[in-house]
């Protein structure tokens, strides 16, 4: 059985040695690998590592700390195939959804890579008699990573590069379900040619983030991951005095005009909202078609779409679908369908009592749900699935669809299907979320914008990667100097002007 162990100070490490987790292949549903569990002295000497690490790596000069990066990326690219497979073999998803998956972290390695021009300061002189003012940003210092189980690559290089191209040294405590890609990240940084210390990997549970929440030492906190977690991170870190981007829950919309291309539209649907087996934050999970022809129409399209999803294991290269994380992620999914059958919903599509592929029966397998006639006040709108399951909820105009979406308590993305510009146009500006598309299911911004939602998807008020990521993991310093020539002002008791 293979022992996933904390790496800390470059070094495989059983830590304390508390005990294990588990970690399944979702396809079979049998063990593949147990995880060491950290707990508070675990984290304490990775912390004590990357502190170490730390002054030297600040030190270090922006441009040398970017060619790291630009090593990585060649890493990355050489072994995306190796990736993907451990991702896969962990987390369940097809081979060329993973294969997206390491495509997306690439694009935030490729924008740390330009990190010395990011981090240029700015200068003016003479803002008085001979008096300068320069302003520049800092690393934090040691900063530390909470990411979950279903982007257990990206989102990790999400956090990671930029941190480390801005100067600070990092802790990361991976989801224990699939800790794998933590350790082979840490790998190829080392093969990028990281210092050891400056990337720490602990695995662990509640005790291990906890301990990062309150350790002293830790300046900033990223995390990704349900609401109830980031609100707790959220409020935690910051009472320690840390600053906190957390990225929480989302029941993204996707609003459905009448004169939009209905198969484009349905085909968009199939991806956002059955592509991972739902298991995104930004998976569309509410389709909402504009009057009750449109409604027909998109329920139409989509019912033998969902009916004939290519459902298997990674290693089938037709499959479109893979299975749900772990046993009680099936149990949880398939529940909100059965209480929305309850509820009045219509099960279109019941992907409940799927048949697995032969050889695969103890997997965690579902199949695509799609239910019609969802109203707001049933638990399977309210609440974020994270299933494969398209909930239609039929809205009669523009307005009731658009007031539909702002009257959630995610924000997190959301998109309109249109021809019309000015419906587009109004969407955009009018609409509570983070991320908009327009004819666009998933708008995750590339990696030289950023990434963060609005409303309860969101606490802490930074988003990720891009221009957001190096104000994040920095902090502003402004120095004011004056070399005297000859001139002296003498004492000065009113408050400093430039007049």
């Amino acid at each position: 059985m293979t022992l996933i162990r904390h790496i800390i100070a470059g070094t495989p490490t059983s830590g304390t040695g508390i005990g294990t987790t588990p970690v399944f292949n979702p396809a079979t549903g049998e063990q593949s690998a147990e995880a060491v569990t950290g707990g508070t002295e675990d984290v304490n000497a990775a912390v004590a590592a990357a502190a170490e690490a730390f002054p030297a790596w600040a030190d270090t000069p922006a441009a040398r700390r970017a060619r790291i990066m630009f090593n990585l990326r060649g890493v990355l690219d050489r072994r995306r195939d190796e990736v993907a497979r451990t991702i896969s073999a962990e987390h369940g998803k097809t081979h060329d959804d993973a294969l997206g998956e390491v495509a997306r972290a690439m694009e935030v390695v490729e924008y740390a890579c330009g990190i010395a021009e990011h981090l240029k300061g700015d200068f003016s002189r003479d803002v008085a008699p001979g008096i300068d003012s320069a302003a520049e940003r800092q690393p934090l210092g040691v900063v530390a990573g909470i990411t979950p189980f279903n982007f257990p690559a990206m989102v990790p290089l999400w956090m990671i590069p930029m941190a480390l191209a801005a100067g600070n040294t990092f802790v990361l405590k991976p989801s224990e379900r699939d800790p794998s890609s933590a350790n082979l990240i840490h790998d190829m940084f080392a093969e990028a040619g990281l210092p050891d210390g400056v990337l720490n990997v602990v695995h662990g549970g509640p005790d291990a983030v906890n301990a990062l929440l309150d350790h002293p030492v830790v300046q900033a906190v990223s995390f990704v991951g349900s609401t109830p977690i980031a609100q707790h991170i959220y409020s935690r870190a910051t009472a320690a005095g840390k600053r906190v981007q957390a990225l929480g829950g989302a029941k993204n919309h996707m609003v459905v005009m009448p004169d939009a291309d209905m198969d484009q539209a349905a085909d968009a649907l199939m991806g956002a909202g059955y592509g991972s087996a739902g298991e995104r934050c930004m998976a569309v999970s509410v389709a909402v078609p504009v009057g009750e022809e449109t409604a027909d129409r998109l329920v139409a399209a989509l019912k033998p779409r969902v009916a004939a999803l290519k459902i298997g294991p990674s290693t089938d290269e037709r499959a479109e679908m893979g299975p749900l994380i772990t046993a009680e992620a099936k149990e949880r999914v398939e529940g909100f369908v059965a209480r929305a059958v309850a509820e009045g919903a219509e099960a279109v599509v019941d992907g409940r009592g799927f048949t697995p592929p032969q050889g695969y029966e103890g997997g965690f397998w579902t199949g695509g749900s799609l239910l019609d006639r969802v109203t707001p006040e049933m638990e399977v709108y309210r609440q974020e699935v994270f299933g494969p399951v398209l909930s239609v909820v039929r809205a009669g105009d523009f307005d009731q669809a658009l007031d539909l979406t702002n009257t959630h308590e995610y924000g997190n993305g959301a998109a309109l299907f249109t021809r019309d510009g000015d419906a587009a146009r109004t969407f955009a500006k009018r609409v509570q979320a983070g991320m908009v598309g327009i004819n666009v299911p998933i708008p995750v911004p590339v990696g030289f914008h950023s990434f963060g939602g609005w409303k309860r998807s969101s606490f802490g008020g930074h988003g990720m990667y891009g221009p957001e990521a190096v104000h994040f993991y920095t902090r502003l310093k402004t120095v004011t100097s004056r070399w005297p020539t000859g001139i002296r002002a003498g004492a000065e008791f009113t408050f400093p002007s430039m007049g």
